[in-house]
């Protein structure tokens, strides 16, 4: 079970390969997730966290194999989400009187949760620190609303580790602990998928507290989350990423989505995507039925967007419950800097569009004017106002025509986590990309040579 992380500290959670989703089934588990816990064994031995409800006898009889549970000094509740805390009451009934270091809200949120149990609370806030020993200590950071009003982060001197608990972290499961030894595609693309769903809602909340730790000047050599990989080369990268993605992030993408009845509307979805490949070629454009494929996927892609156009048919005075429910999820992740366009078709009534378009405006979207309102089925007068939607979607009519299409595909690319500079002019030889490649034209599969990262973690070269 005990897996060495740095020094004398060991991870002792629980890998999940078989969770399919969390939060309910609110967040879909694609490649499996893990809860980290871990052991500090300095000259005061520490528990950081324990890991969900459903593992928490396992947890505990295998802590029993690697050490004497009274020998655990302190415990550390970085949060109070039952799949950070869910092992506490088994482990208290063993160790009741161990000290519990935790926030004031964090003391609320476990009472509320386990009962009033009389366990030994000690509350700290930011720059609070507790000796373990051999010169060694630990300081809290408060992280309030990432993403509970409880959350902590603990930072240990001499190994220079950040136990971040909830951020920086990935439903992904790692068998080899580390980000490094990870397929770098799917945990980037985990990394942005956990951020998109659970911490952007705090997007300005995450600021603040990443110029906060910037001015504690902690020596951070290590990101232990508590999910997925732990970050120990370049570990300032994840740091890095979510100061990018917490600032209205968006790519040059556009992403459609809708649902439909009879076909007329999925019509309109198609039709709009081509146009927009016709008008902005280099624009990189998803589309989704959101009945039938994964919302947190088609968010994420949302996230990554510029732009949505988002489609449904009247249903009774109103809209499809699949584009309702979409619409109430994605006003809760608060996205912002990104225009959005209605379209559907309509049999009798005909109110759908007018209520996209109040939904997104309600979602922070700048809603356009343009949009395509089909009587039964999309006939060639409505494909005609197809272009103009779009055009206004792209908001063309902003920027100014010109010759330098040219420079335009040719620059150059900076990878994100590595700073590898991907030039067209020289490509990709060992990946079979040929000298005068645009970026643009990369296959989607493409990654990064170097750190292995998708096209969507680089950003065009100043």
């Amino acid at each position: 079970m005990k897996k060495h992380i740095k020094g004398n500290v060991s991870w002792v959670g629980y890998i999940d390969w078989e969770l399919e989703t969390f939060h309910g089934d609110d967040y879909s588990i694609m490649n499996g997730s893990s809860q980290n816990a871990y052991l500090i064994e300095e000259e005061k031995t520490v528990l950081v966290d324990t890991v969900w409800v459903p593992h928490r006898f396992e947890f505990v009889e295998n802590l029993k194999k690697e050490i004497d549970l009274h020998k655990i000094d302190y415990i550390i509740a970085n949060h109070g989400e039952c799949d950070h805390s869910g092992s506490l009451t088994a482990l208290m009934d063993e160790i009741p009187d161990t000290p519990i270091y935790c926030t004031a809200a964090a003391v609320k949120s476990l009472e509320g949760q386990y009962g009033k149990r009389g366990w030994n609370f000690h509350v700290v806030k930011t720059g609070d620190t507790l000796d373990i020993g051999n010169g060694k200590k630990l300081i809290f950071v408060e992280m309030k609303m990432l993403h509970w009003p409880d959350s902590m982060a603990t930072f240990m001197t001499g190994d220079n580790i950040l136990f971040s608990n909830d951020a920086f972290g990935q439903h992904f499961a790692v068998e080899e602990l580390f980000a490094d030894k990870a397929d770098q595609c799917l945990l980037w693309k985990e990394a942005i998928k956990y951020f998109t769903n659970i911490l952007n809602p705090f997007a300005n909340v995450l600021t603040k507290k990443l110029e906060e730790l910037d001015k504690l000047a902690l020596p951070i050599e290590m990101i232990a989350p508590s999910h997925g990989a732990i970050w120990r080369e370049d570990p300032m990268q994840i740091v890095r990423q979510y100061a990018l993605w917490a600032d209205a992030y968006q790519e040059n993408q556009v992403t459609v989505v809708y649902d439909t009845m009879w076909e007329g509307t999925a019509k309109l979805a198609h039709a709009i995507a081509r146009e927009i490949s016709a008008q902005s070629p280099n624009t990189v454009v998803k589309v989704f039925n959101c009945a039938k494929q994964d919302k947190n996927e088609i968010m994420t892609e949302i996230f990554k967007s510029k732009a949505i156009a988002l489609g449904s048919p009247t249903v009774v005075n109103s809209i499809l419950s699949s584009v309702a429910g979409l619409l109430e999820f994605m006003k809760q992740l608060k996205f912002k800097n990104k225009r959005a366009a209605g379209f559907g078709c309509y049999g009798w009534s005909g109110e759908s569009v007018k209520l996209l378009q109040a939904r997104l405006a309600e979602c922070g979207f700048e809603v356009i004017e343009e949009n395509v309102r089909s009587l039964w089925n999309p006939e060639e007068g409505d494909y005609a106002q197809v272009p103009a939607l779009v055009k206004s979607l792209l908001n063309i009519q902003d920027e100014p025509e010109n010759n330098d299409t040219e420079d335009k595909t040719m620059s150059k690319y900076v990878c994100g986590p590595c700073g590898y500079v991907y030039d067209p002019a020289v490509g990709d030889p060992d990946s079979g990309i040929a000298p005068g490649t645009p970026f643009e034209a990369l296959p989607d599969d493409w990654c990064c040579p170097i750190c292995g990262v998708g096209k969507d973690m680089f950003e065009k070269a100043e």
